[in-house]
């Protein structure tokens, strides 16, 4: 698969590492924006590999160097997008965009009609990218969608500003092929 200016595949074992470091660094930025000093580390690259779902990285086209990937979660039957990290020196060059729409497809082609995920309303990269993307605010409708919000009351995330669910429906998502 090919995104703006870079290469999207499927991560591999081999890429655990890489994939703490791609997050680690693009955590940095969020952190510097938010303040959050006490942020919690990076993603473990092994458990995000062996998870339900999919991980798939972006090289870019020069360099064959990993610059970001997006990790979509299979838990209970939704598709929930847990991850985006591109690192800051790779930043608005249209990766970010590239892994959603490609994992939006990759979700499509597994039989998935919906994508969610949980993000910062205001800030820059976070809701407003996403909703440039097609997705819409929801409310966590499922257990495992309030077992995030849980999960992120019990992490203090919302002292940062405010959390939101958003979901896109697949088929009437911009930007993808098989939409009827």
């Amino acid at each position: 698969m090919s995104g703006r200016d870079g290469v999207i595949r499927a991560a591999r074992a081999d890429d655990a590492e890489i994939l703490e470091a791609i997050e680690a660094s693009a955590d940095s930025l969020l952190i510097e924006t938010l303040g959050a000093w006490d942020w919690p580390p990076a993603g473990d690259g092994v458990s995000r590999l062996v998870d339900p779902g999919f991980v798939l990285l972006i090289e870019e086209d020069s360099t064959h160097s990993p610059v970001g990937f997006v990790h979509v979660l299979d838990a209970d039957g939704y598709a929930h997008l847990e991850q985006l990290s591109v690192v800051p020196t790779a930043g608005r060059q249209g990766h970010g965009r590239a892994l959603v729409l490609a994992a939006l497809s990759e979700a499509q082609g597994r039989g998935y009609s919906r994508v969610t995920l949980r993000t910062y309303a205001e800030i820059p990269w976070n809701a407003p990218f996403y909703a440039s993307c097609g997705f819409v605010e929801s409310l966590p409708e499922s257990a495992f969608h309030r077992s995030l919000v849980e999960s992120e009351a019990s992490l203090g995330l919302e002292r940062y500003g405010r959390r939101v669910q958003m979901t896109v429906d697949l088929d009437a998502a911009p930007g993808l092929s098989g939409n009827r």
